[in-house]
């Protein structure tokens, strides 16, 4: 992979600097409806929100953006085990230990990616991914995704 650097969550406003993501006390709340510009800027910029909560089966809850880079119907079924599988094999393998390392050591990580779409279409996306914790314990992880397949053209 192209791209591929874990970092301390003390770091995490550093990585999250597209003012999108914020700490907060609340998994839901982390997740709030961002602002009208906001919106608009990730739409056109290709960015989507993203979070999975660990307590309740791995559930992924992706913003209109993210389910449009994997080329799947907006507000469709998620189930993680199934999503994992439009990752390119090296791709898939490095997100898997990352996001365990990510788990285990409660640190964020970046990743590019290469994703082969519900659509037949085939993307380079930019995983950026952080724990989310309920105080030493990670309940989730949420982040942002990004279309870099210009970066790769």
């Amino acid at each position: 992979m192209e791209l591929n650097h874990s970092w301390p969550l003390f770091e995490q406003e550093q990585r999250f600097d597209l003012g999108l993501m914020d700490r907060t006390d609340s998994f839901e709340r982390a997740f709030a409806p961002i602002s009208e510009i906001d919106r608009d800027a990730a739409l056109r910029g290709g960015i989507g929100i993203w979070s999975c909560d660990l307590l309740d089966g791995n559930r992924l809850t992706w913003s209109d953006q993210v389910f449009d880079m994997f080329g799947l119907p907006r507000g469709a079924t998620l189930r993680r085990a199934e999503t994992v599988g439009f990752y390119a094999e090296e791709s898939r393998a490095a997100m898997e230990r990352l996001r365990a390392y990510a788990i285990r050591h409660r640190r964020g990580f970046i990743l590019d990616t290469v994703i082969n779409g519900g659509d037949g279409q085939r993307r380079w996306m930019r995983l950026i991914a952080a724990p989310f914790c309920n105080g030493a314990r990670v309940t989730g992880l949420r982040g942002l995704k990004l279309d870099v397949s210009a970066t790769y053209a």
